[in-house]
């Protein structure tokens, strides 16, 4: 690939939006500050009709605003990923921010580079508009949540090459969520998976990596802040979120990474996250191994997991026929003490 800005392959931003004026001036904010051309990118939100400042703020930035009448959030990235045009599609959140200017020029040049790679993936790194508990959820478990924690194979790291990092999963199994927050794939891998058909995120990785590429890259120390809640209690509720949007999604579609083959299985997890031992085990091995007293917060997001995910089964029980349900359920985010900048 060309150093020329000119020859720089076309990118193409996606993110699904429901009323996050409070949040997506700080995301958009840190994709214009990328080092890759601005006329050489696209900016698109699948909006679910928010009624906040949403829209305004992404017209500050000249992103493409579509109107999502989905369900759900995957509804609105196909409905992106249909209208978008970039070589590379980059998956983002509106509560994420990219962490350095030169994140995506970096991905997308060693994506160029090693054709055998899915994606590249995102480190989650923490920052002072965090919580500690945001902080350790994103940073220190790199998912967000205990249960899916423990039910991730450990990635092996292959080679590192300048800043590229290449990594991959144990041969037998497959049980690893991959493809959001900040999350680049090329446009042509993702249409060999059908994505702009049934896409969800963590699926069309997981399809790729069945069909062979099972390689993704890292940008060393590069990623995104991941803003995913601030307190305790908003955790539990964008559990109970999390978990019926999941089950929501699985009735379209069977697949479902936690079935591949996990080191624990979710009746284990489960378990271990209302037990005072595990937790408890987890929490002080962090602080003597990393040094890092925020691992002091996995003793209660344990339990926290456990009553959001039981709180989601019920309601996705009770109803289900809602067809707005996910989007009913979306907590409020913000930064630490409401600060954007």
């Amino acid at each position: 690939m060309s150093s020329g800005p000119e020859h720089l392959p076309f990118v193409s931003f996606i993110m699904p939006t429901l009323n996050a004026g409070a949040i997506l001036d700080n995301c958009l904010a840190s994709i214009a500050r990328q080092t890759y051309p601005r006329d050489r990118y696209e900016i698109i939100l699948a909006d679910a009709h928010s009624k906040d400042s949403t829209r305004d703020i992404a017209k500050k930035y000249g992103a493409i605003v579509l109107d999502d009448n989905g369900n759900n959030m995957e509804e609105g990235k196909r409905l992106a990923l249909e209208n978008s045009k970039g070589e590379f599609i980059v998956f983002v959140d509106a509560d994420n921010e990219i962490t350095h200017n030169d994140y995506i020029e970096l991905a997308v040049k060693a994506l160029t580079k090693n054709p055998q790679a899915l994606g590249v993936e995102s480190y989650y790194l923490a920052s002072p508009k965090m919580t500690s508990f945001c902080a350790y959820l994103s940073q220190l478990l790199q998912i967000s949540d205990p249960i899916c924690w423990l039910m991730s194979a450990n990635p092996i790291l292959v080679d590192r090459s300048g800043e590229t990092e290449r990594w991959k999963l144990p041969d037998n199994t497959f049980s690893y969520p991959l493809g959001a927050n900040g999350f680049v794939f090329r446009r042509a891998d993702l249409e060999a998976v059908r994505a702009d058909e049934h896409f969800q995120d963590t699926h069309a990785a997981l399809h790729l990596m069945r069909a062979g590429k099972r390689e993704w890259l890292r940008i060393k120390g590069r990623g995104v802040h991941h803003y995913y809640v601030q307190t305790w209690w908003k955790f539990v509720q964008k559990r109970r979120r999390a978990t019926v949007h999941f089950l929501r999604v699985q009735e379209e579609a069977k697949t479902n990474w936690m079935k591949e083959r996990p080191p624990v299985p979710l009746w284990l997890a489960a378990l271990y996250c209302v037990t005072v031992v595990g937790p408890l085990y987890h929490t002080l091995r962090g602080i003597i191994r990393d040094k890092d007293w925020r691992w002091r917060k996995h003793f209660w997001a344990c339990p926290g997991s456990v009553l959001g995910n039981a709180w989601g089964v019920w309601t996705y029980k009770t109803r289900k026929h809602d067809k707005k349900l996910v989007a009913n359920l979306k907590p409020d985010q913000a930064l630490k003490n409401g600060r954007a900048n």
